[in-house]
């Protein structure tokens, strides 16, 4: 059981069944086959084998089973939305294959990351690989709003740039608001929940208020996600996480932890954790005495009531979802993602 606690709110009590653990299984068994298809035998080896290392790493599928549940919510038919379920997927994939590059990460779900397996320009073409697939994948949806989900599949692909942008020219700058973070990860990690819900409403014939609502769903899950990865990133077990632990620290990266110390700290607090992040290598030692530090000023408490805030709204977009059984399904994803570790 998963309790929500929101200051002026009544507090959520949130379960996953047996009975929608076992609907993830086999939604994400569908989609990992066709997955896999869509490089099945292909050629050249020099880019299709990465795609399918890639592809191979596992995931939990949230973006295409958040497309599915968006769909079925309006009472819209699961095979009606598969290939753009695999084209959010693909999307996703591309925007980690060229993260990792951007942030030197050695490690991804546990393995090595393309460019350390291959090399920068290998990573490089399968993050394009993997977009042009998508598209694919996308075109071959059967609706007579294409068009429309096109395009907002297209502008999904603008924000992730400019809020991948924000997130680089933030590393560089000392001074960055907690307004101008949110802003970043709406564009980065919220628009493409965002626009992934829509879709999938669109495909299931959904109104233009189930559609706005849906994808005011996503854009509250996908801020609650990034928020608490940055809490992951620093409190997670490196085994559990897939990827090297304190990474965003070392690239000093500014997350909300971050953001909210650099905001809130005394000159003398504020001046001890940018001599630790000025560091030319930072050991593990002194990720852990940042990490304290976050703790110290309130930034991992803050971090947690801010994904629980983002939570409760996103239930609060539901409420104009007819679908009981499906609403209930949306809940109970929500409970899923907010409990993960890694």
């Amino acid at each position: 059981m998963f309790r929500i606690s929101v200051k002026n709110r009544e507090v959520l009590d949130l379960e996953v069944d047996e009975d929608f653990s076992l609907k993830l299984q086999k939604w994400k068994q569908i989609i990992n086959d066709r997955l896999f298809k869509v490089v099945d035998s292909q050629g050249p080896p020099i880019l299709y084998e990465p795609i399918k290392y890639v592809l191979q790493g596992g995931g939990k599928r949230i973006r295409p089973i958040l497309l599915i549940l968006a769909c079925r919510s309006v009472g819209g038919e699961v095979d009606s939305c598969l290939d753009a379920a695999v084209a959010v997927e693909l999307l996703h994939n591309f925007t980690l294959v060229h993260d990792d590059i951007m942030d030197r990460d050695d490690t991804r779900r546990g393995r090595l990351t393309v460019h350390k397996k291959w090399d920068s320009d290998v990573a490089l073409l399968t993050g394009d690989g993997l977009v042009a697939l998508a598209y694919q994948a996308l075109l071959r949806t059967k609706s007579p709003s294409i068009d429309e989900i096109a395009t907002i599949f297209t502008n999904g692909i603008v924000e992730l740039c400019e809020g991948q942008a924000l997130d680089r020219e933030f590393e560089t700058r000392p001074d960055v608001a907690l307004d101008e973070y949110l802003r970043m990860i709406e564009k980065k990690t919220a628009s493409l929940l965002s626009i992934t819900a829509k879709i999938g409403a669109i495909i299931g014939d959904g109104n233009e208020v189930e559609v706005e609502s849906l994808g005011n769903f996503g854009k509250n899950l996908g801020r609650a996600f990034q928020i608490q990865d940055d809490l992951l990133d620093i409190t997670a077990d490196e085994d559990i996480l897939g990827k090297t632990f304190g990474s965003d620290v070392m690239r000093r990266k500014q997350t909300y932890l971050l953001v909210y110390a650099l905001n809130h700290a005394i000159a003398k607090t504020k001046d001890n954790l940018n001599f630790l992040l000025s560091r030319q290598a930072i050991r593990k030692s002194e990720i852990m005495e940042i990490r304290n530090l976050f703790d110290k000023l309130g930034s991992i408490k803050a971090a947690k009531e801010a994904v629980q805030n983002y939570i409760y709204a996103a239930q609060q977009n539901l409420v104009k979802i007819k679908e009981i059984r499906a609403k209930e399904d949306l809940r109970h994803f929500l409970n899923y993602i907010s409990t993960r570790n890694a």
